[in-house]
């Protein structure tokens, strides 16, 4: 078993930063890929960016070149760096560990969630 324990998150105005955290714990010796997913109101959890072990990234349409991704793989964290934030990217955040290495978009292929983080946007 893995556990996801996240922090960060909070009220910021349109513009501004926030930085979401993610740390693992447990089983983590696998050479996962892990992810942030979001919900946002009334909507269905949406991928927003994944990382591989070996540090390639991937990312929403909607968010590149705003939000960045990284992981410290000695401390099992993953980072999400929020800039130029938009009223549409509040929602609640999710860290997401997959099956195996491979950093997936479809959330049904990761096993393992945080608990989730409020981000609010005021435009």
């Amino acid at each position: 078993q893995i556990q996801l324990v996240e922090s960060g998150g909070g009220l910021v105005q349109a513009g501004g930063s926030l930085r979401l955290s993610c740390v693992a714990s447990g089983r983590t010796y696998g050479r996962d890929a892990m992810a942030w997913f979001r919900r946002a109101p009334g909507m269905e959890r949406e991928f927003v960016a994944a990382i591989t072990w070996g540090g390639n990234l991937y990312y929403a349409d909607s968010v590149k070149g705003r939000f960045t991704v990284s992981r410290e793989n000695p401390k099992n964290t993953m980072t999400l760096q929020l800039d130029s934030l938009e009223p549409e990217d509040a929602g609640v955040y999710y860290c997401a560990r997959s099956r195996d290495s491979v950093p997936y978009s479809d959330r049904a292929r990761y096993r393992y969630w945080g608990q989730g983080n409020k981000v609010t946007v005021q435009g």
